[in-house]
């Protein structure tokens, strides 16, 4: 049996930049942290002569090209793998559509396994570019490129997208201290919605694509976020990196108009008013995860639990999509 696993991922700045409608022209940066919440996929050998693929669904078919799910069909096609005699399963630590990039895990850790079973060493870089082209050139997901890479390398990584499509990855020079303390002050709480990232970031990308000034300038402006989210990071500055979550919420909400709804703010408000120092949605948004910075944190999850809030803890995953067990 073969097991792999891939981290998911939060945004601390510049999300939205990733989109080809937008690098392509302008190129974008981004940086993104991997959390020891998982998708995991299991491979192993039947003695039926059926593919055998189980996800939130079950199939069972003769060979691969006749699986419905897409990602499943594209990375058996894209390996040249039939599936005969194969079993094929995945599982998840968190919802789909919860904004913490669960398909670039999928996909990541699907190929991992695949590859695995052919017995293919496959380094992260390219295991992150098989993903995206997998995920954005053939199923024409309108959607970014940091999930598929984040999920791949895993850490704290700052990533540059050259308009020519080329991703640089570096990671992000923070001091253990600061590390240390990012990581015990960054409290995630579950709004209870989902939603596709793909839906949510569709009106962005027709924009972008009709070189729309208001979202190119409010990507420009996400984009400087960035860059000063990162000097504040590797300074250890991080009050100065909680009021630019907040900020980042801000060009997101002005960006997109289905970023946020009536409770995401109420809540929002709330965690402020209860210690917070900044904090935001993440993901495409409309539904997801709430990100916070606070010093005082037993008094921002007694706020956000007297409303029904759900806390996930985490930790930084600094191994990126591994094999588990073989």
């Amino acid at each position: 049996m073969i097991i792999t696993r891939s981290p998911l991922r939060i945004t601390l700045g510049g999300g939205g930049t990733d989109l080809p409608s937008y690098y392509q022209g302008h190129g974008g940066f981004l940086i993104a942290a991997a959390v020891d919440k998982y998708v995991y996929i299991t491979i192993h050998e039947t003695f039926v002569d059926d593919l055998i693929v189980k996800y939130s669904q079950l199939e069972r078919v003769p060979s691969a090209e006749q699986v419905e799910h897409p990602i499943f069909r594209e990375a058996l096609k894209l390996l040249g793998i039939d599936g005969r005699s194969l079993e094929i399963s995945s599982m998840a630590d968190i919802p789909a559509g919860t904004g913490l990039g669960s398909s670039g895990s999928f996909t990541t850790a699907l190929l991992k396994a695949l590859h695995t079973h052919r017995k293919h060493l496959i380094h992260p870089r390219e295991l992150a570019e098989q993903a995206c082209h997998i995920e954005i050139d053939l199923l024409r997901e309108e959607i970014g490129k940091q999930d598929q890479y984040i999920a791949a390398f895993g850490g704290l990584t700052c990533f540059e997208f050259q308009p020519d499509g080329r991703v640089e990855a570096r990671p992000l020079g923070i001091s253990t201290e600061t590390l240390y303390t990012l990581e015990d002050n960054l409290l995630l709480f579950f709004t209870g919605y989902s939603r596709s990232a793909s839906q949510v970031l569709q009106e962005q990308n027709r924009r972008s694509l009709h070189h729309d000034p208001d979202v190119e300038r409010n990507l420009t402006e996400l984009k400087e976020i960035a860059y000063c989210t990162r000097t504040a990071l590797e300074a250890g500055d991080l009050r100065w990196f909680a009021e630019l979550l907040s900020a980042q919420w801000d060009q997101k909400k002005r960006r997109t108009g289905g970023a946020t709804n009536t409770d995401i703010d109420r809540w929002h408000t709330l965690a402020l008013a209860s210690g917070a120092l900044g904090g935001k949605l993440v993901g495409a948004g409309g539904g997801g995860f709430l990100m916070f910075y606070a010093e005082d944190k037993t008094r921002l999850r007694r706020a956000m639990a007297e409303t029904g809030l759900r806390e996930v803890r985490f930790r930084f995953d600094f191994e990126g999509t591994k094999v588990a067990i073989q």
